[in-house]
């Protein structure tokens, strides 16, 4: 897994022999885990990062429940309809996912419900995503030089692996209560922004006590006590999953396409090359987890303009839905804003989309510059 590898958090990790309850100088951290069931030996929170950084998992298998109430409209799926990427329809509703996890390059993750199943599988340089209920699969050949990291943030490892990379001063981190998560006792590793203009409260990382690889991640809005993100598995083995597992062997009758380099794949088999399509001017204002993401798409933003693929029924309707958010202006300007529980996003009339897990007045703050 690639979870603490290579991060900067490592940065901000006091050594376990010190003692202390700070990192970096800023970031203050719990001493011990309160007495919960079950009972496990206390564990400071630099401990359990450094348990973190130091585990070696060789392989998985198992069944991870994701479910997310980000307080949005149904535009999350829709998009990722448009794009051709039904698998983007993971950030709303309750989903159901087998993984498997051979090592950095063999890993395959399964969705099933009720209309068929989607496959994305990784053997070395090998990337193969499956559609049952269209009867589709792409291959694509990865460069030599592809990073090792899973294609879709599907398990609780992926997801704290993102969750980590924002450690810095302005992160609280402490010990939660323990658990028993998919049959295993866990401690909880627990993240707090300091910072109020974060929408998030709290990220709380239950952590396998033997194995030391996340088990579960929630994410709690602030002013909430239910986790408006949370993947976790429901049932999970930690022996090496056989070859066959990441080996896919196309179905009769199966439409195949062949990806080429600089290419991904699009709605119903169609291709979208990457050289063609006009790459966004992005920056980035703001460090930590209020981190504010730029990007100057055009006037395509609010939904007014043409855009490739936009005679598409979805694209059509995701433009709909654009057009029908709320209305804002300010002395930064004017546009339309796209706020849940976890993340607001203002697209502006001049062709700007800016995005970030904060409030709406953060990002007005960005769109005057």
């Amino acid at each position: 897994m690639s979870v603490m590898k290579n991060r900067a958090v490592l940065r901000w990790l006091v050594p376990v022999t010190a003692g202390v309850a700070v990192i970096g100088g800023g970031a203050a951290v719990g001493t011990f885990a309160a007495g919960a069931d079950p009972a496990l030996p206390p564990r400071s929170a630099a401990q359990l990062l450094e348990d973190l950084r130091t585990s070696r998992l060789d392989g998985l298998s198992g069944t991870v429940v994701q479910r997310a109430d980000l307080g949005l409209p149904p535009i999350a799926a829709l998009a990722g309809r448009a794009a051709g990427n039904d698998l983007a329809g993971l950030v709303s509703g309750t989903h159901t996912l087998r993984v498997w996890y051979g090592g950095e390059d063999r890993q395959r993750i399964a969705l099933v419900d009720t209309l068929g199943e989607q496959d994305i599988l990784r053997n070395g340089r090998d990337v193969w995503t499956w559609n049952s209920r269209e009867n589709t699969a792409t291959h694509r050949t990865l460069p030599a030089d592809a990073p090792d990291r899973a294609a879709v943030p599907a398990t609780p490892a992926d997801a704290a692996d993102r969750a980590l990379e924002a450690i810095d001063p302005t992160t609280a981190v402490t010990v939660g209560r323990t658990a028993t998560v998919a049959g295993r006792s866990a401690y909880e590793l627990v993240l707090t922004p300091r910072d109020k203009a974060s929408l998030v409260h709290q990220v709380r990382i239950a952590l396998d006590a033997e194995e030391h690889v996340p088990l579960r991640l929630q994410v709690l809005a602030d002013g909430q006590d239910e986790p408006a993100f949370q993947v976790a598995f429901t049932q999970v083995d930690f022996r090496t999953p056989e070859a066959d597992q990441f080996r896919f062997n196309p179905p009769p009758g199966v439409k195949v396409t062949e990806a080429t380099e600089g290419e991904r794949p699009g709605p119903a088999g169609k291709r979208f090359d990457r050289k063609d399509a006009e790459k966004p001017d992005v920056r980035t204002v703001g460090t930590g987890w209020t981190t504010v993401v730029v990007a100057k798409i055009g006037d395509a933003a609010t939904g007014g303009g043409a855009k490739p693929g936009a005679d598409a029924p979805d694209a059509q309707m995701l433009a709909g839905v654009l057009g029908d958010l709320p209305k804002v202006s300010g002395d930064w300007g004017s546009g339309r804003l796209l706020s849940g529980k976890l993340f607001s996003v203002l697209l502006t009339d001049d062709g700007r989309v800016i995005a970030g897990l904060v409030t709406p007045e953060r990002l007005y703050e960005a769109a005057k510059g």
